[in-house]
């Protein structure tokens, strides 16, 4: 009989300790993309070499960051 209480005390300590642990998935905000994850397979597929580039545009050149600033008069 001894041996029961202590496997209900068991089962309910783990129990408890997987309700903390999902309470505390949800109020940090770990289910927040639930979705996105089963996209991410398919990103890869657009990252080849014929993947469209962002059209993003460097502030300034090589040239200008070895030489200080493009303003500088020589």
């Amino acid at each position: 009989m001894g041996l029961t209480w202590i496997a209900i005390a068991a089962s309910l300590l783990m129990g408890g300790g997987a309700l903390l642990v999902f309470i505390w998935a949800v109020r940090s905000h770990q289910f927040k993309s639930f979705e996105d994850v089963k996209y991410q397979v398919f990103w890869s597929d657009f990252d080849g070499p014929d993947a469209p580039q962002p059209k993003t545009t460097p502030l300034r050149t090589t040239e200008e960051q070895r030489n200080g600033s493009s303003n500088q008069s020589s």
